[in-house]
């Protein structure tokens, strides 16, 4: 068993590179703090095969990748944007993008993150079933934003579904702020993979994608020492279950990502990927959030 800790994106983390570190050599420098990463610019456009090889072979071997599934294939875009989109051809172009990443052995999973107002109906579920049938042959997660799906008996539903489908379960640790949030559910789906998102818990902010700095916000979280704590042996019970267990953290907004999964992978005696102590480089933290006064 295995427990991978990285982070969502490689761009925004400026603590980790040493200045003038080049744009194009930062997922080579990225790749001797963390052996997992999350592509998130897939979700706004899938890129060209040849710019994904080049992440491959431009990273150390050690390094896998998890990529966010482009937006219109989940259902994020809607009107004529999304009329606009055929969705076999959408996936094929995903396919062949996700292909250096999974011939090299290096692609953990190409990550289905579902909208808010994807719910627990039969049509929805018709249309998991389509997707998995259109990335045959590719490990694909499933992560919900509806507690509909996890709601009283569907909670084992749902799983079962998973199980039955080949979905690798995204385990969630996000603020329960309502419909659009989902709880904590600590199950495996895949033998080989499980996936853990942590997204922080900023709950007053997590419902606020109108906003015209709703990304500023929405992720400003630090997670504590105890509540990384209690996650060390969540994710060594998960890890149990499947034989990789791979750690995200996207509580991006304010910085504190990279310091968190740092001071995780302390906390359950891993090295770094080049052998360091994850400690001895411990970007600077910016302080936690404060509540702003209203009146």
């Amino acid at each position: 068993m295995a427990i991978s800790i990285g982070l969502a994106g490689w761009g925004d983390h400026d603590s980790l590179y040493p200045a003038g570190t080049k744009p194009g050599n930062r997922l080579s420098v990225y790749g001797s703090h963390f052996p997992v990463v999350e592509v998130d610019s897939t979700f706004y456009a899938i890129q060209p095969q040849e710019r994904f090889a080049a992440w491959v072979s431009g990273s150390p071997a050690s390094l896998r990748f998890v990529v966010k599934a482009y937006q219109g294939m989940t259902g994020h875009q809607r009107g004529p944007a999304a009329a606009a989109h055929d969705p076999n051809a959408m996936s094929e172009a995903f396919c062949r993008m996700l292909e250096p990443a999974l011939s090299s052995g290096r692609l953990t999973a190409a990550l289905f993150q579902y909208p808010p107002w994807f719910d627990c109906t039969s049509r929805n579920v018709k249309g998991l079933r389509e997707m998995k049938r259109r990335m045959e042959g590719f490990p694909c997660a499933l992560e919900f934003r509806h507690q509909s799906w996890f709601q009283g008996d569907m909670r084992e539903r749902t799983l079962a579904f998973m199980r039955e489908e080949g979905w690798i379960h995204s385990v969630c640790d996000e603020p329960q702020a309502g419909i659009g949030s989902i709880p904590e559910v600590l199950e495996a789906t895949d033998a080989e993979t499980t996936l853990v998102r942590f997204h922080g818990r900023n709950a007053a902010h997590w419902n606020n994608g109108g906003g015209p700095n709703w990304r500023e916000v929405r992720y400003l979280y630090q997670y504590s020492d105890e509540e990384l704590l209690e996650w060390k042996s969540k994710l060594e019970t998960l890890a149990e279950k499947s034989r990789e267990v791979a750690v995200i953290f996207n509580n991006n907004s304010g910085g504190h990502a990279a310091g968190n999964a740092k001071t995780l992978m302390a906390m359950l005696g891993q090295r770094k990927p080049d052998g360091g102590d994850p400690l001895a480089s411990l970007p600077a933290q910016p302080p936690p959030p404060e509540q702003l006064e209203l009146f």
